[in-house]
């Protein structure tokens, strides 16, 4: 078996910049790989990929995602969330990765990565931001509150889905089969991969819990 590399905090604090980046990015593991639809006051749109979409409860159907800090780079995801109240959340699929990847660059304001980068703006049943017409799984968001992580000045957007669209044939036994959408995941800032269903068990109760414990090793 290969050894395992072991580090310390000091060790994680030496490395370089760009290592520490995508060391932390990746080692938690795979997220779901998400497109930030927006637009400003004056109607510019905006398309951003995010891996730090996360559930925060049912009633009411919150979605968090965390910001990276706003104070020195612009942020126009985040500018246009807070001018207008709304966004949307994509999942990305294989047919568009590398599209969808590409919304990361910084580009102007005025500059719609929806046109840059080869998407298409969708407006749904009135909603007031842009949903990705290619995606398949997607939610309208209201904005909700913003919450400084004083650590490392990134921000938590919370925000109400008001809206959610996904296929008919996708919602089976209650769930979303995500592997029959087609969406992808992220692993570090770069590194795609494809989601494929593997198991399905029942909702774990204590006097249910099988025998692992004498299972032949």
């Amino acid at each position: 078996m290969t050894p395992n590399m072991l580090y310390s905090t000091a060790d994680l604090k030496n490395l370089d910049h760009k290592s520490r980046l995508k060391l932390i990015n990746a080692v938690s593991g795979i997220k779901p790989a998400n497109l930030i639809g927006s637009a400003s006051k004056d109607g510019n749109t905006n398309l951003a990929i995010f891996n730090s979409v996360f559930h925060l409860g049912s009633d009411p159907a919150l979605i968090g995602m965390i910001m990276r800090p706003v104070e020195e780079v612009p942020r126009h995801t985040y500018q246009n969330i807070l001018e207008t109240g709304y966004y949307t959340i994509n999942h990305v699929h294989h047919s568009f990765i590398e599209k969808a990847h590409y919304t990361s660059a910084k580009v102007d304001a005025a500059i719609s990565e929806f046109d840059r980068c080869g998407l298409q703006p969708e407006y749904v049943d009135g909603f007031p931001a842009p949903f990705v017409r290619e995606s398949k799984v997607k939610m309208g968001m209201r904005f909700v509150q913003d919450l400084l992580i004083p650590q490392n000045q990134t921000r938590m957007i919370i925000g109400e889905i008001e809206l959610l669209s996904l296929p008919e044939d996708a919602w089976i036994d209650n769930d979303i089969d995500l592997e029959r959408t087609g969406a992808v995941g992220i692993s570090g800032l770069n590194s795609y991969y494809q989601l494929t269903k593997i198991a399905r068990f029942p909702y774990a109760r204590a006097n249910e819990i099988p025998d692992f414990a004498n299972e032949d090793v």
